[in-house]
């Protein structure tokens, strides 16, 4: 599909509108301020001054508009250096791909939040205008705006593993490799479900273990996905339905952090430093060493550490 791109002032936004008036869809995106569907082309326009003509006629329709003093980019992919041990197929970033990826593992305080999003190739050029990028390049406040935009057009899951239950798991045994795993497997499994009968051209999981190691952590699960699953380290960069699935998963843990810092009475600081033993200890010594399970990850040195302090 042949898409492009004019950036063009709201004056003729609004002449443009007027022009497709008779074309008008009632369905205009987040962030749009008309959305148009002509025998060959769809003709989005939004608030920021850009305006996307995707479809076959799509070069006809811009040229419309191209004496006017703006710029016509054309869609095109970009070559990425994608390592050879992922395997994947050519120009993968221009297919329609389920992606997964998770949020909080490396936080002491705060859940594990692991989403999966499917992302139809027609959608690309879309998440693209609404911003939607490597997650770990935008600010939390950036991070909820986008989120908010794609949560109602982007068919995902979010699966949310809360301290308390995390906590028994891992005391039980449970690796927290094993734990994303399984995570990763439920979240795909219910997208394809909500997907039904459409299927994806492929599978991608943000990686964070081997893959042999991967599938043996989901030995003796039910309904494990295999059919074109690939996996890559970095792989918000490599297809957009992992960087929409980061996403998602930033916002809903940005949201429970929001939630515990409430039950705390302060702020949580995120990550595992040196300022989270001091939160920590506060967080004891406020409401008692029995709350940590609903906050902390228990098996996080950070644990030791804070009680340390509380002894000085």
């Amino acid at each position: 599909m042949s898409n492009i791109v004019l950036k063009v002032s709201s004056h003729d936004i609004e002449k443009m509108k007027s022009f497709y008036q008779a074309n008008l869809s009632d369905k205009v995106p987040p962030g749009g301020v008309f959305s148009a569907k002509t025998t060959n082309c769809t003709i989005t326009a939004y608030k920021s001054g850009k305006v996307l003509f995707q479809g076959g006629g799509s070069s006809t329709e811009a040229n419309r508009w191209g004496e006017q003093e703006a710029t016509a980019t054309r869609a095109t992919s970009k070559k990425r250096s994608i390592s050879k041990a992922t395997n994947l197929p050519p120009n993968f970033e221009t297919l329609s791909v389920v992606g997964s990826d998770e949020v909080g593992t490396g936080d002491f305080f705060g859940p594990i939040t692991v989403v999966a999003a499917y992302v139809k190739k027609e959608d690309i050029p879309l998440l693209k205008e609404l911003g939607v990028k490597d997650s770990k390049n935008l600010t939390d406040d950036k991070i909820i705006e986008i989120a908010k935009q794609i949560k109602d057009i982007v068919p995902h899951s979010l699966l949310t593993l809360h301290n308390e239950k995390y906590n028994e798991l891992q005391k039980s045994g449970m690796s927290q490799g094993k734990l994303k795993a399984l995570l990763h497997n439920q979240a795909i499994k219910h997208v394809l479900e909500k997907i039904s009968p459409d299927k994806p051209d492929a599978i991608l999981i943000d990686q964070f273990a081997k893959e042999e190691i991967y599938y043996q952590y989901l030995k003796g699960q039910k309904n494990i996905q295999r059919e074109n699953v690939f996996f890559s380290t970095k792989a918000e960069g490599i297809h957009l339905s992992v960087a929409a699935a980061s996403i998602i998963a930033r916002y809903a843990f940005v949201r429970h952090f929001e939630k515990l810092s409430a039950r705390a009475g302060f702020t949580l600081p995120k990550g595992a430093g040196a300022q989270v033993d001091v939160a920590a200890a506060k967080l004891i010594k406020a409401k008692g060493k029995e709350v940590l399970p609903q906050f902390v990850k228990l098996h996080f040195a950070n644990t030791d550490k804070a009680f340390n302090l509380l002894r000085k």
